[in-house]
């Protein structure tokens, strides 16, 4: 694997992780195993038939949890504390056979990409939810499942174009974030400032 294919990995790795942690490490997992992915042999340890049906598992759940509203908010909530430090963890393995500096530099970008990621993935989802029919939900979930899997894809295949994607994907994350925050602030201040109607 040559070196615009390890760091489109690692970006992609670190990217998708913070939408479906699961569902990326099964598909690489699996892509390794069918030997249609190179994993650097860090990452080998993915094609383990256990890390497979444990990630194969929770990746349903988290497919089936992402799909009811209230609950993938939850979801998220919890899922704050894993998927930023496991995107990290799998953008430095993904360097992990070349300079131990490279790995500690992909680490912290690849922690930041998959925290900007999630923020952005939860703060939409958070505002999405604040709609009282469940389709909506359904649908961006299934866009979210689309553009991983696509997005994978194209890291995999096409990591010249993923890596340009990525870069606008990031200016987008950037003027995006801070929309979120304030939307999701004025709902949380309407919903605490609301007068009380049950006196």
């Amino acid at each position: 694997m040559d070196s615009l294919q390890t760091v489109a990995l690692a970006g992609g790795l670190a990217w998708a992780s913070g939408m479906r942690l699961y569902a990326v490490v099964f598909l690489a997992g699996l892509l390794g195993r069918l030997d249609y992915l190179h994993l650097p042999s860090t990452l080998q340890v993915l094609e383990n038939p256990w890390v497979l049906g444990l990630s194969g598992v929770l990746l349903l759940v988290e497919f089936l949890a992402d799909k009811i509203p209230v609950v993938d908010s939850l979801w998220d909530g919890v899922h704050s504390f894993i998927r930023i430090p496991a995107g990290a963890l799998l953008a430095a393995l993904a360097l992990g056979d070349h300079d131990p500096a490279l790995m500690v530099v992909a680490g912290l970008l690849g922690g930041t990409l998959s925290a900007g990621t999630h923020a952005l993935k939860a703060g939409s989802r958070a505002l999405i939810n604040t709609s009282p029919e469940p389709f909506s939900n359904i649908v961006t979930s299934l866009g979210e499942d689309a553009l991983v899997t696509s997005g994978l894809a194209v890291a995999i295949f096409h990591p010249l174009l993923f890596l340009i994607l990525l870069g606008l994907f990031v200016l987008l994350m950037i003027w995006l974030l801070p929309k979120l925050w304030r939307g999701a602030r004025s709902i949380l201040g309407g919903l605490v400032g609301r007068p009380r109607t049950d006196v």
